[in-house]
């Protein structure tokens, strides 16, 4: 994903946004990242990817090019998961593939 691109699509928040906070606040555990302007908070989609995000954080395993957290998915792949997800209710996968 790009930075600027939307991992929690309810509440707008973007991968710059939730890396941020991760590097401000540090939190212990990955539901605290929903004290990030509401992330993962609304239809639940975004909730396997937030942990795995603080994992990578936790971990100092960044995926990204500066070794800072990130998503190995298109924002195409990415909606087009959720979309299926809200339809359905179940997921085809919780993570991307890293």
């Amino acid at each position: 994903m790009e930075p600027d691109d939307h991992v929690c699509l309810c509440f707008r928040v973007s991968l710059r946004k939730i890396r941020a906070y991760m590097e401000r606040e540090d939190p212990p555990v990955a539901s605290l990242i929903s004290e990030c302007l509401g992330a993962g908070t609304g239809c639940q989609w975004c909730v396997p990817f937030l942990k795995e995000l603080h994992r990578q954080h936790a971990e100092n395993e960044g995926l990204g090019p500066n070794g800072e957290p990130d998503l190995k998915v298109s924002p195409e792949e990415y909606a087009s998961g959720r979309t299926s997800y809200r339809k359905t209710g179940r997921r085809e996968r919780d993570t991307p593939d890293t």
